[in-house]
């Protein structure tokens, strides 16, 4: 009886035994959400763009370039030198500059944003003013319209600037510290 007993354990362990299962997800998302996030964000990016189109075509006194990064920018004070470098990683640049919505509306004056110093790549600022420092030299000047994506994008700076705003800031390089 025992071993009958036993025989019957034996064969119940190993009949009980299968291999997993891999589990199924509970829902299968299918991607929907990101497809029309991506819808929004370019109808968004072609709204500002042909706001800002609209802006340099009744600024007829100035010629306006279009950055590799997708923001547009104009000179409006020029050095020719090429002694003068642009800064690089790590360079010291001293400079100001001011902040207005695409209608014009100020955000940050000079007086707010003071002479502000900044270590290339080292250090925060949105994506479009770091990238812009790059485009200047010292004794510039340059005015810069910066699409929602490469300022502070969806969260704003989180005091005066809001969701997807686009914004025009004017530059000025004080001095470049070379590294």
């Amino acid at each position: 009886m025992k071993k009958l007993g036993l025989c019957c354990l034996v064969i119940f362990s190993i009949l009980s035994c299968k291999s997993p299962e891999a589990r199924r997800p509970i829902s299968v998302k299918s991607g929907s959400y990101i497809d029309e996030s991506v819808a929004r964000n370019i109808k968004l990016y072609e709204n500002e763009k042909s706001r800002f189109q609209d802006i340099m075509d009744a600024d007829t006194n100035q010629d306006y370039l279009t950055s590799q990064n997708g923001f547009w920018y104009t000179f409006n004070t020029k050095v020719e030198s090429d002694s003068i470098h642009k800064p690089d990683f790590g360079d010291v640049v001293n400079f100001d500059y001011n902040v207005k919505t695409i209608n014009g509306d100020v955000v940050y004056t000079y007086a707010e944003t003071k002479p502000d110093t900044y270590i290339m790549d080292k250090q925060e600022l949105f994506t479009g003013l770091r990238e812009g420092l790059k485009l200047m030299k010292a004794g510039e000047t340059a005015t810069f319209l910066f699409p929602s994506a490469i300022a502070y994008g969806y969260y704003g700076d989180q005091n005066k600037i809001t969701t997807n705003t686009p914004l025009i800031c004017k530059v000025t390089i004080h001095s470049i510290i070379e590294n």
